[in-house]
């Protein structure tokens, strides 16, 4: 692969400026995503490599504009989707609910 997915080691891209307080979480949805994201490989829902695959479908100016937990929440979002679990218009209004709800 030599994608938006695979920058590392690529020339031309910049430094790679890692955080100087390095901490698992920075914010509380983060550990919300980490937890639905266990719970669903757990329950057999996908695979590591079913992960790995959608976050290689994704968008490259989405993936290059998102946060690594952005990944993993369009990664879960999408097996559910693929899975029949859940529809997009569902998990829009949802996301939609909750954000009038923390407004």
């Amino acid at each position: 692969m030599n994608g938006a997915h695979d920058l590392g080691g690529m020339h031309g891209m910049g430094l790679v400026r890692p955080y100087t307080e390095e901490k698992l979480f920075y914010e509380d949805w983060e550990r919300r995503i980490f937890a639905m994201y266990i719970a669903t490989l757990q329950c057999g829902i996908y695979s590591i490599d079913e992960l790995r695959k959608n976050i290689e479908i994704m968008y490259p100016t989405h993936y290059l504009d998102s946060t690594y937990y952005e990944h993993w929440a369009y990664c879960v979002e999408q097996s559910l989707i693929d899975r029949g679990i859940f529809t997009r218009d569902q998990i829009d209004q949802r996301v939609n609910e909750l954000a009038k709800e923390a407004a």
